[in-house]
């Protein structure tokens, strides 16, 4: 839409580059062209602003199979006002010289053209393809016979519009049919996630027996290695056993043979120290007799009362002391009676 100011009963328009001006006063044409911008009267000007630049025209409509099945087309297409002169001449895009706002709708004009256009040559196509190949193949089919049945349409150069580009976006079936549609190949892959699920689980089972037979076999091995081990443990206890009585013997024959030794040791000892105590016994008898006899000798030619003063001093020597001695009546009587008797 053109901006357009007021100023004491003159207008004036400034364009977009994206719009194409024509102004025409008297039946002549004073302005045409993008962009423009100048002054008019609003009583004698006739006004009219073309968009040139690509514009989105978007469709959906109703198509019938050849198994009759109706489909829903869903597409877009691109075009652009490439002559806005013609398209000036065919179609009303005069504006209020107050407001700039188009008095007619010629882009829905347009775009009423080319869906039914399209429309036309999506049918056709559509009308000649089963369900199964126009869901299959029929975006492009759809796509290709759009685009070169708006390229040979002779309205639309005569209109000044070129078709940029097609695009069909979808073609869907009606719901209940694309429900039956997707059941095989729901149930397909649905089938696939249950084989791979069975798969899973036989390989999870093949894998746990396989585990519990590594188990199983760690366990035998581990079994008939502790056998192994209990064996040698009693071997080994054998051995150490008769080992042990070995040495034990050894040690009790050497014990014994220690304890003979010892024994004829000390008998030997034994039958030396008497034989030396008989030996010394014998040499101090004897000598012990030669001293008697020696004293003897000695005292064979001494008289009685010497004899009896060296009895009397031997026995002297061999009392125990004595501190008082208390002589009594009756002991020096009978003393002095054994004294005068021996005189």
């Amino acid at each position: 839409m053109a901006d357009i100011t007021r100023r004491l009963g003159w207008r004036h328009l400034r364009g977009a580059p994206t719009a194409h001006i024509r102004h025409h006063r008297g039946g002549k044409l004073l302005h045409d062209g993008p962009g423009l911008s100048f002054w008019y009267r609003a009583l004698t000007a006739a006004l009219s602003e073309v968009p040139v630049d690509d514009r989105e025209l978007a469709m959906t409509f109703h198509a019938r199979t050849a198994d009759f099945q109706d489909v829903a087309v869903q597409a877009t297409v691109t075009y652009r006002i490439s002559d806005p002169a013609t398209a000036a001449a065919r179609l009303d895009f005069s504006i209020d010289p107050d407001t700039g706002v188009w008095r007619g709708a010629p882009l829905e004009q347009l775009g009423t053209l080319l869906t039914e256009t399209a429309q036309q040559h999506a049918l056709d196509v559509l009308a000649r393809t089963p369900l199964a190949a126009a869901l299959a193949d029929g975006v492009t089919a759809v796509r290709e016979r759009i685009a070169a049945g708006l390229a040979d349409e002779p309205r639309l150069p005569g209109t000044g519009i070129e078709v940029v580009a097609v695009r069909v976006v979808a073609l869907r079936p009606e719901p209940e049919v694309e429900r039956a549609l997707r059941t095989p190949a729901r149930d397909q892959i649905q089938q696939e996630a249950d084989r791979a699920t069975y798969e899973r689980r036989a390989v999870a089972v093949e894998r746990e027996r396989a585990i519990a037979e590594n188990e199983l076999a760690s366990q035998i091995e581990l079994a008939r290695r502790e056998e192994q081990l209990v064996d040698q443990r009693g071997t080994n206890a054998r051995r150490e056993a008769e080992e042990g009585a070995a040495a034990d013997a050894v040690r009790a024959e050497a014990e014994a043979a220690r304890t003979v030794r010892l024994a004829e040791a000390e008998a030997t000892r034994s039958v030396r120290l008497a034989r030396a105590e008989a030996e010394g016994a014998r040499e101090i008898g004897d000598a012990r007799a030669q001293a008697q006899a020696a004293w003897l000798r000695v005292h064979a030619d001494v008289d009685v009362a010497t004899l009896h003063a060296l009895t009397g001093t031997r026995l002297a020597e061999n009392l125990p002391r004595i501190d008082s001695v208390t002589v009594t009546p009756d002991l020096l009587t009978g003393l002095l009676s054994r004294l005068g008797a021996r005189e």
